[in-house]
Formats: structure tokens, sequence, C-alpha cells
């Protein structure tokens, strides 16, 4: 090593004793040569700047100095750095890796060399982003002293830069949040934590409003953090109507920066004033645990210069709410009133609707169910008829002919009756007269009935019915579905056919089933069977007419009973075959 190479230095003042800072400059020196440090350590064990000492550190290769960086980067001021170390170009690498690699633009390189040559100072200044350029024999403590406090005025200004641009971005991506509250709590505990971070310090605070200037206002705390948590009411939506007191210190601070109406920052205390264009006024209280400086000063300024317009926006949103809480009552109570006067039309139309499905149920049911007992009363007296003319006259078979006239009537007028009452209960809720009625008897009295009606077109009724079978049901309504049932097998059966009626139990099922031989059912009749006014494929062989609404009948006489109405098709056999079932254990006579 030659003797330009030995850093000799000579301290300019002695460090007063008990002068420690609590806050520090951290440098970094990196030298292969001990004595580099020991002489640097030497010449600057007194020295402060804004009183503040200096936290030197120490790395002896380029290596470790990599190390060292990378565990504190961002928070190194000045770096005093040997360019000669494992390498001849050793130095000049650490700056590539601490301005590229760590993107630390804002530490401060002094390169110190004693061999000028080996890195020439025009070309290192212009390659490199390097601060200061020395050769290690020109550094006398002296210069070491100027270059040191150079590099860390220049580091303390880029440090502000960085905190100014940072304290801009916190403002601008605020300002759109803090317009964008509707309770004045909320934008109030928003302020509160924008401002702890656009100053990067942990602060307690609280936010006070004061709604008109006067000699016994009270004050209100829209917001507090840390210690001062307490003094607003938890879960309060929009200003709390009443604060627990404020500490006599507290107050005196608070009434002060209302009374001067102007910031003022302290050692502990800073006080920020608002005053909105609708007249309130707002201080918000911080305590934080460093002074504010110069920086954090004029950024809290520019913050608070646009709070007013923010706080402006939550006075006159919450105006703007009360003024409409007379309007929508008014829209309630009009929108209740139309809402009760549609429900009396909606029930006004429902009784419209239904008296006339009503109407429709009797004209239906009057058209179909009084057809067939007419139907029988005709064609007796055309027997009748035909019997008066014979001689001798058959007394006996008159007066049978005249009992089943008599019989059909009665069912009519019992029809008639029926169908009165039924439109007093309503078509759509029928009950039914729950009896016991053999159910054997009352299929062969229906068929009985229908005979004539197969004897005119020279058909022929066969019967398969028990002696007796007795249930729990209507009779005249069972009567009707099966009336129903022989009386469309008999319209669609050809003439001469045959009509196969029986009546029996399977499993847990009573049923009633009608066979007949006409041209049975299609696919599309499979689908609508059972439909109200639903005409099938078939037409009637005798030229009858026909509603639709027979078999709909069926199927709902069934459903009362508890039971179903079903039909079957014979394919390719000619004919169906139509028939309900009751349950046994609904309809079954103890």
């Amino acid at each position: 090593m030659s003797d330009d190479d030995i850093l000799i230095l000579a301290p300019d003042d002695e460090a007063a004793p008990g002068e420690a800072a609590s806050v520090t400059w951290p440098v970094v020196v990196v030298d292969d040569d001990p004595a580099v440090h020991e002489g640097t350590r030497f010449a600057l064990a007194g020295y402060a700047l804004d009183g503040a000492r200096l936290d030197i550190l120490s790395a002896h290769s380029a290596a470790e100095a990599r190390a060292l960086l990378a565990d504190r980067a961002g928070e190194v001021a000045v770096i005093l750095l040997d360019v000669v170390m494992e390498t001849e170009d050793a130095g000049l690498r650490l700056v590539d890796y601490i301005r590229r690699e760590l993107r630390d633009e804002t530490v401060r390189i002094i390169l110190r060399t004693g061999q000028p040559g080996q890195a020439p100072e025009r070309r290192v200044i212009v390659d490199y982003d390097i601060n200061d350029y020395k050769a290690k024999t020109e550094l006398t403590a002296d210069k070491l002293f100027t270059s040191l406090t150079a590099a860390l005025r220049a580091y303390q200004q880029l440090k502000r830069l960085e905190e100014t641009r940072r304290g801009l971005e916190i403002i601008i991506d605020a300002a759109p949040m803090l317009l964008d509250y509707q309770s004045m709590q909320r934008l109030a505990e928003g302020v509160l934590t924008q401002v702890a971070s656009l100053l990067n310090v942990a602060c307690e605070g609280i936010l006070v409003l004061r709604e008109k200037a006067g000699l016994d206002e009270s004050l209100c705390v829209l917001a507090g953090s840390g210690c001062y948590q307490h003094l607003v009411a938890p879960g309060t939506a929009g200003p709390p109507g009443a604060a627990l007191p404020l500490d006599e210190d507290v107050r005196t601070i608070v009434g002060r920066a209302f009374a001067e109406r102007r910031h003022m920052f302290g050692d502990r205390w800073s006080t920020l004033y608002v005053h909105t264009a609708s007249g309130s006024e707002i201080v918000a209280l911080l305590k934080a645990d460093r002074s504010l400086s110069e920086t954090d000063r004029a950024l809290i300024a520019l913050f608070t210069s646009r709070l007013s317009i923010a706080f402006d926006n939550v006075i006159l949103y919450e105006q703007l709410q009360r003024a409409n809480v007379g309007l929508e009552q008014r829209v309630v109570e009009r929108t209740a009133e139309l809402m009760r006067a549609n429900r009396r039309l909606a029930l006004q139309r429902s009784d419209l609707r239904r008296a006339n499905q009503l109407k429709t149920e009797i004209l239906g049911t009057v058209a179909h169910d009084l057809k067939n007992p007419l139907a029988v009363i005709l064609g007796r007296a055309e027997m009748l008829g035909d019997m008066i003319g014979t001689l001798p006259q058959p007394v006996e078979a008159m007066r049978a002919q005249v009992g089943s006239i008599r019989d059909s009537a009665r069912r009519l007028t019992a029809m008639i009756e029926s169908l009165i009452a039924d439109a007093m209960n309503d078509a759509l809720d029928i009950t039914l007269r729950r009896e016991p009625v053999d159910f054997a008897a009352l299929a062969r009295e229906v068929s009985g009935a229908n005979a004539p009606l197969a004897e005119t077109k020279a058909q022929r009724l066969v019967s398969a019915i028990p002696e007796s079978l007795f249930i729990c049901g209507d009779g005249e309504r069972l009567r009707e579905a099966m009336d129903n049932l022989i009386s469309n097998a008999i319209k669609y059966s050809p003439a001469g056919a045959e009509i196969v009626v029986t009546v029996g139990r399977e499993g847990e099922d009573v049923i009633y089933a009608v066979r007949d031989f006409g041209p049975g059912l299609s696919p599309e009749d499979t689908a609508r069977l059972f439909g109200r006014f639903q005409r099938l494929s078939a037409k009637p062989t005798g030229g009858e007419g026909s509603t639709g609404l027979g078999l709909s009948i069926v199927k709902r006489i069934a459903e009362l009973h508890g039971g179903r109405a079903i039909a079957e098709s014979h394919a390719p056999e000619p004919g169906s075959t139509f028939a309900i079932r009751l349950p046994v254990i609904a309809v079954e006579l103890a």
C-alpha cells in the first residue's frame, strides 16, 4: 500500500459530552483499509447537524456493503465509498447496485480513491450517479466535514421533496373519497385517517364542530382517535347530539383555535382550523409523537384548504335529507292510499271474475247434465205414445213408462235444486253431503235409466255389478258422474255396439268402469281428456250434441271424493274404458 492510500485526519473540535441526539444521520464507510474506518470515526466523533449526530456503519468490502445496504434500504443518508477493493472497480459496481437494483435515489455517494488514475474523475462522474469525488490525499478533517455536510443537506432536501410528493399523492387520492362521504361523522373519521397518513406519524386527535359562533356555543365532537375515541358515542349516525365533556387543557386549546381562526403548530399539539361556506367551523386537534416539519405544515395547509368543500357537501346533503323527509312521508301516505284503492278494485275484479266463472259453470252444467234426463223423458214419452195406439193397451207397461218419466223429472228437479245450492256456495268450492250409499245399486239404477237411450241405437248395455257395495259419499254427485260416463259411451259407440258397465274392488280402490267399443282415443285426446270444454276427435254416432264438459265434471266429482278419473285406450282393438277410482280407506262404510 502506498503512502497515498493512507488517510490521516485530525479532528477540528472535541465532542461535547452528553450531546447525543435521539435522531441520527446513518453514514456508511465502505473501504478495505481498517485505518480509513478508524480515521473517519475519529475525525467525525463530535459531528452534529441540526441536532442530530452521526451513526457510522462500516463495510470492509463491496460484498459486505451490499448486504448492509440491502438490510437498511432507504435508511442510509451518505456513503463514503472506496473504488478499489476486491476488484479494481468494486466500488463502481456497488454504485450501480445501489442505484439500479436497490433503486435508492436519495442516498448521497462520496467516492474516495487512493488511486485517481484507476477511476478518472470526469468519466466516473458522467457514467455513474456519484455526488462527489475526492482523492484520499485531499480529505483533511475540514474537507471531510464540508463534503459530508453538503451531502447531508442534499439528502435532507431530497427527503423533503420525496415527502412532499408522497403527501401530494395522498391529498389527490383522498380528495374524491372525502367528497363522497354523506355523513358528517364518517367524513370526520376519514379526515383523521388521511392526516395521519399524510404526516406518516402515529397521531391521536379529535374533530370538533361549532355550528354558529357565539359566547355560549356548545362544542360537538365529530370523531376521535386514540385516547380521544371515547369522546364520541359509538354507533352514532351523523354528528352526535351530545358529547362527553372535554378535558380542560383540550378545551383551552380548541377554544383558542376557534378564537384565532387559524392553524397553530406546537411541539406536542397542533390544531387545524376549517371554516365552511355554510357558516360552520371545525377544529382538528392532533397530538403527534414528533413536531411537524415545514414540509408537513405546508401539506397540512394544502389539505385543509379543500376540506371546507367536503364538509359543506355533507352539510347540504343532510339538509336535503331532512327536507325530503316530509315529501317522502307524503309520498308514502299517498302510495298507501292508492294501494288501498287498488286492493278494493282487485277485490271487485275478483268478484266479477268469479261471478262470470260461476255463470259459465252453471250454463255448462245445465247444457250438459240436464240434457240426459230430458232425453230419457223424450224417449219414454215416445214409447208411451206408441203404446197408446196399441190394442189392447199394455197398462202395466204404460205405468212403467210413466214411472220412468216421473223419475227423470224428479232427477231434473233435484239437479236444478243442486245447481241453485252450488251457485249459493260458489261452484268452485262445493261441499259433499256424505252419507251411506249402495254404490252397486246406484250403478244398476243409472244403467237402467240409460237403457232406453241405448235401445234407440240398437246398443246393448251389459252389467257386471255385485249385489251390494256400500261406500260413504254423495249419491247425487256419484250418480251424475256415472250418468256422464254411460251417456258418453252411448253417444260415441256405433249402432249395435255393446257397452259394458262394471263395479268392483281392486286392491284399496272401488272402481266404476264403462267399456265402449267406439273409435277409441287418439294421442291428441289423451293430453286433453278431462279439460273443460274439450271435445274429443271422435264424433257422436247419432248426431248428438256435445259441450265438452262431461269428463271434466266426472274428474271433479271423483277428486271431491278423494279419488281420480282415468281413461284407457284398447288399441289396436276398438274402444276405450273410462272409470272412476275411489280409495276404500277414505270412503268405505264401516
